[in-house]
């Protein structure tokens, strides 16, 4: 995903504020277990962001690649509630600007009628 930066996502210094990439981790983490499937992405139990670099400025474009590293099977499988994602955040010097992680408690997502797990599933042959 990328934000084209504008004034309304910097801070005094003018650079992208901190809270923007944050946020950025949240829906994003969200986003990586949606495409797995869950139509509702579960609950936030932890979010964690280390900045490495000025994100950007107004006009600038911040871009992230985003990466469900592990997803809970359905809640059947005792202690199994929780999904993994990963963001990695470059600014548009190329250089990495913020890396990110976010765990989702997913135990009741399972029972939402309007997911599509088996429908994104490899089929076997």
């Amino acid at each position: 995903m990328e934000l084209d930066i504008r004034k309304e996502h910097t801070n005094r210094l003018d650079i992208i504020h901190g809270g923007t990439i944050a946020s950025m981790v949240d829906l994003g983490g969200s986003l990586a277990v949606a495409s797995r499937g869950l139509y509702a992405t579960g609950v936030s139990t932890d979010l964690n962001v280390t900045y490495l670099n000025s994100g950007g400025k107004v006009g600038d474009t911040l871009r992230a690649v985003v990466t469900c590293d592990k997803l809970a099977m359905p809640a059947s499988i005792v202690g199994k509630t929780l999904a993994f994602t990963s963001v990695q955040f470059t600014n548009s010097k190329g250089q990495v600007a913020a890396r990110g992680s976010h765990t989702k408690y997913v135990a009741l997502a399972w029972k939402d009628s309007r997911n599509i797990v088996e429908e994104l599933s490899p089929r076997q042959t």
